[in-house]
């Protein structure tokens, strides 16, 4: 979903984008939009100054790499791989280690938002890496965000994506929890949305998602599954950093419960699960 809003939002800023997916009815509906189509990352990295790397996670990342046919393969050194995919920290140290190896230059470009503000080039992106590299796709890095933030040397993005996309999975859980407890109480939850967001402690989830939620409206803009993953990585960076983060914990519990049944519904959906928990309980 956000590979092909940031593919649409370059190709509306005049820059030719070359496409590869593993998923290739995907690709087909880039072409029409006047997007190339690549059989191989080898062909993309051949064909292009900047890569933008949009994956599931570290595995994912390494296999277009690295893998048959993969990027660095190409007898072309120069391009630099800008990786928007939310990995770990000691994940973005390995991989660009081993692209740096090779001659290839990797900054870590984690985003913050979704699909709509990738297509109105509204995310905020966060960098770390090669300051000099930076400054060479600073230009198409503008094309996609409102907001950048150079934060540091390699893997550094990657700690404050994950340490941002915490936020965002507690964040739901308590305008979920809001939800049940008033309806709970015989109020009617959407004032109780209503109110939350009237005051200093709303949140771009509680007006953008908090009145869909009261509907039952899930339509996925960040799958519950994914955020799921990315607890994963919170948790498992925190253990490598001697880290205690007992709420981080507890949340990658509730999601994992919640994904059996509603991983690919948008992670707000996390207020069906809550729901069911109590109707059983």
């Amino acid at each position: 979903m956000m590979g092909s809003a940031i593919a649409k939002r370059l190709i509306g800023m005049g820059y030719e984008v070359l496409a590869f997916n593993r998923t290739r009815s995907k690709l087909e509906r880039l072409a029409s939009i006047g997007v190339k189509v690549a059989e191989t990352p080898r062909q993309v990295a051949e064909g292009s100054d900047v890569v933008l790397t949009v994956l599931r996670d570290a595995a994912a990342l390494e296999s277009v790499i690295f893998g048959k046919d993969g990027m660095v393969n190409s007898a072309r050194k120069d391009a630099v791989v800008a990786n928007v995919s939310t990995i770990s920290p000691s994940e973005a140290v390995r991989i660009s280690s081993r692209l740096w190896d090779e001659g290839i230059v990797m900054l870590d470009t984690p985003v913050m938002g979704g699909p709509q503000l990738a297509e109105q080039g509204s995310l905020v992106v966060l960098v770390s890496g090669s300051k000099e590299h930076y400054e060479r796709v600073r230009e198409v890095l503008e094309a996609i965000a409102s907001k950048i933030f150079y934060v540091g040397e390699q893997g550094k993005a990657n700690a404050l994506k994950l340490a941002l996309n915490l936020q965002v999975a507690l964040t739901a859980i308590a305008v979920s929890e809001g939800i049940l407890l008033s309806r709970a109480s015989g109020l009617d939850p959407g004032i109780f949305v209503e109110v939350l967001n009237s005051t200093d402690y709303r949140t771009g989830l509680s007006e953008r998602k908090g009145p869909r939620m009261v509907k039952g409206i899930f339509e996925k803009t960040f799958a519950l599954e994914m955020m799921l993953k990315d607890l994963g990585l919170i948790n498992e960076t925190a253990k490598e950093l001697s880290v205690s983060l007992p709420f981080a914990s507890l949340a990658e519990q509730v999601y994992r419960a919640a994904a059996k049944q509603y991983g690919d519904l948008d992670y707000t959906a996390i207020l069906t699960f809550l729901e069911k928990f109590n109707a059983v309980a």
